[in-house]
């Protein structure tokens, strides 16, 4: 390809959560690999921005969780669709890769695959779960769908959706024989602290729920088992300033160790984990680490949308394995109670934690293609046939 080609392909693209910006940057890389002049815009956070996204927005302003919190700030988003409608097009873009956040992207691939751009989404949305109507509407807007788990892959194949596993790039980036112990000390723990790593979500909506449910969860674990000491990893700012006003009201003198950011860092060091169901928690599997996986959301948005929900689980381990391997709680079964009651069996039973990581180790394996350079891989074979010259 010439010089000229390579500075003539402009990519658009979308994240719209912080697990997104990992993504995405990791895929700008890639293929810049293969089109060292190609102009990337769009909207991204700090990773997607080093490897060289010209951020339009600040991807935190896309990240909303809820019903009643989407119509708060449904104007606002509606704008900065909009803007980037016109950007889109004024820069005659050739490819758009949504990474996430469906709700804002699909949309928006709708949109510019109507005016003959090349759509891509990245992470496919839940159709598998619930609302799988929306299947349809993806087989119609988006040319390619690039998932991170197997399973999801099969779903699109049965409705005819181009389609490719490319495995997840965590699978990739994080190395299966860590070293626990060293982890364990950069945090200053000592060998004999049973160590909790507390993760209650990284959107202010799940941590609405999630904080005061983990603190509670805590004093019981802390009863139980006073060698215990939990470290809790916040995602921003916000996100502590928010947890720390929900310890302020919470009657409990807990060791508890918050951290800014650093989440994989601090999961690598804890002996268990008590994560909000997520991303998250194909980490924790991916580092090998004994959990407990809960999710709470608001009581009208429960009853709006479970009757929707088609999937068994909510734990991604468990959804990858087709069976409860991590012990998951969902909504009114997410108490105290039950969840310091399953860490207390987890931190007794060393068989059931051994049993628990060797899963997670055959599921590793099946997940780690190089994410990045399949899906580069796979755009460049979608734009072949496109009006960019490979």
């Amino acid at each position: 390809m010439s010089q000229q080609d390579q500075a003539d392909i402009t990519v658009g693209i979308v994240a719209g959560e912080m697990s997104g910006d990992q993504l995405g940057a990791g895929l700008i890389q890639a293929l810049k690999s293969r089109w060292p002049n190609a102009r990337f815009i769009g909207i991204g956070g700090p990773a997607m921005v080093e490897a060289g996204c010209e951020s339009l927005f600040p991807v935190d302003r896309l990240s909303v969780m809820g019903i009643f919190a989407v119509l708060g700030r449904l104007r606002e988003l509606l704008n900065i669709r909009k803007t980037l409608k016109q950007h889109f097009l004024e820069h005659n873009i050739d490819v758009f890769i949504g990474i996430d956040s469906p709700d804002f992207n699909l949309p928006l691939e709708g949109f510019l695959k109507q005016r003959g751009v090349k759509t891509v989404h990245y992470v496919s949305p839940t159709v598998w779960a619930w609302r799988q109507k929306r299947v349809f509407k993806i087989r119609r807007d988006v040319d390619l769908m690039l998932t991170l788990l197997p399973f999801e892959a099969d779903f699109y194949r049965r409705f005819d959706v181009p389609v490719r596993f490319v495995g997840h790039p965590f699978a990739t980036d994080i190395d299966p024989y860590i070293d626990h112990d060293r982890a364990k000390r950069y945090w200053d723990f000592a060998p004999t602290d049973r160590v909790i790593a507390v993760m209650p979500g990284s959107r202010g909506g799940e941590l609405k729920y999630m904080g005061s449910l983990f603190l509670e969860t805590m004093r019981l674990v802390y009863i139980m088992c006073p060698q215990v000491r939990f470290i809790v990893p916040l995602a921003n700012v916000q996100r502590r300033q928010q947890f720390e006003l929900q310890m302020s009201q919470f009657d409990a003198d807990l060791p508890i160790q918050l951290v800014d950011g650093h989440a994989r860092e601090v999961i690598a060091a804890a002996d268990y984990v008590l994560a909000t169901s997520g991303t998250i928690t194909l980490e924790a599997m991916l580092l090998k680490r004994p959990m407990v996986v809960a999710f709470r959301w608001g009581a009208i948005t429960h009853a709006i949308l479970s009757p929707w929900v088609k999937n068994k689980f909510i734990a991604l381990p468990n959804l990858l394995a087709d069976e409860e391997i991590a012990p998951e709680f969902l909504q009114e079964k997410a108490t105290p109670e039950a969840l310091a009651r399953e860490l207390n069996v987890l931190m007794q039973d060393k068989e059931r934690c051994k049993t628990m990581q060797a899963r997670f180790d055959d599921i590793h394996e099946q997940l780690n293609m190089n994410a990045s350079e399949q899906a580069a891989e796979a755009i460049v074979e979608l734009l072949k046939n496109h009006k960019v010259a490979l």
